[in-house]
């Protein structure tokens, strides 16, 4: 079997031992491999091992690739998921995000997650999942330049939480049974109107996947360029931040007062649990896209 190891580091990327036509493409513009040629275009902070079965022959023979392991972080291919290290940070209160980075938002996250943003948006291009954009106002237009919304675009990702039930036994639950609706008007303000565009009019469950958006690339210069969630920690968002690598499929508010997704407490394990946040991509389907 033709196993070659890929090592990214802080300065360089090393070389391979042998290449066979593997096509790697990270279509956010962080590196790219391709028919033997490996271009750096920016720098990674951590040590990456990833383990990449490369021939045709060896596809053939093993047709399921072995877990590539990134810290914090789990592909396999088998199950066609992504696992992340989580630990559960907060069992009341208002949501702004269902999974922050470690260090960077628990007060508003259900969890936080060990692996950094910009390796998990790498996962789930190993799973050929294509990455789209967050919401953003993008400036159009000539002589009459305006400022235009524009949607979150991506693959879809079903997200879920993986916990022990009351019999000790581990198994997957939907992340929306951890997220509830408050219905109570909020700081004397009432729900806003624009609430509607959360739900599609089509009842108040939480939704149902979460869209591969991809954060953003920074320009430093002549520098490398920065992935921006891994600077706010912004790993799966309720709110509509702008730079975060998963969201929800329709934009939501982020100021505190209009804020209408919370925890639910029922299922989740004691604050400070270690469980595993599992990224399941649906059938390819980009939301954002009509067909």
């Amino acid at each position: 079997m033709a196993i070659s190891k890929l090592i990214l580091c802080d300065q360089t990327v090393a070389s391979l031992d042998t290449f066979d036509d593997s096509r790697f493409i990270y279509q956010r513009g962080l590196y790219f491999m391709k028919s033997g040629l490996i271009e750096a275009a920016f720098v990674f902070a951590a040590i990456v091992y990833a383990s990449i079965i490369l021939s045709d022959e060896s596809l053939a023979q093993s047709p399921v690739r072995e877990p590539i392991r990134l810290p914090g972080v789990v592909v396999d291919f088998g199950k066609q998921s992504v696992d992340l290290e989580a630990t559960v940070c907060l069992d009341e209160g208002f949501l702004e995000l269902v999974a922050c980075a470690k260090g960077s938002k628990e007060h508003e996250s259900i969890v936080s997650v060990v692996g950094r943003p910009m390796h998990i948006h790498t996962a789930l291009l190993l799973l050929n999942v294509d990455n789209g954009n967050p919401a953003m106002r993008k400036l159009v237009g000539g002589e009459d330049e305006r400022w235009v919304d524009i949607p979150p675009k991506g693959d879809r990702v079903e997200v879920f939480f993986v916990v022990k039930d009351s019999n000790g036994k581990t198994i997957e639950r939907p992340v929306r049974d951890f997220v509830t609706r408050e219905e109570k008007p909020l700081d004397g303000l009432g729900l806003p109107t624009s609430l509607s565009l959360t739900t599609n009019g089509k009842g108040k469950a939480f939704p149902e996947y979460f869209v591969f958006s991809g954060s953003i690339l920074r320009d430093n210069g002549p520098g490398p360029r920065t992935y921006l969630a891994d600077v706010s920690g912004h790993v799966l968002s309720i709110a509509s931040f702008g730079d975060e690598t998963l969201c929800l499929p329709n934009p939501e508010s982020k100021r505190n007062a209009t804020l209408t997704w919370r925890v639910n407490p029922k299922h989740l394990p004691k604050v400070g649990t270690k469980i595993t946040l599992r990224l399941r991509p649906t059938k390819k389907h980009k939301a954002g896209v009509k067909k």
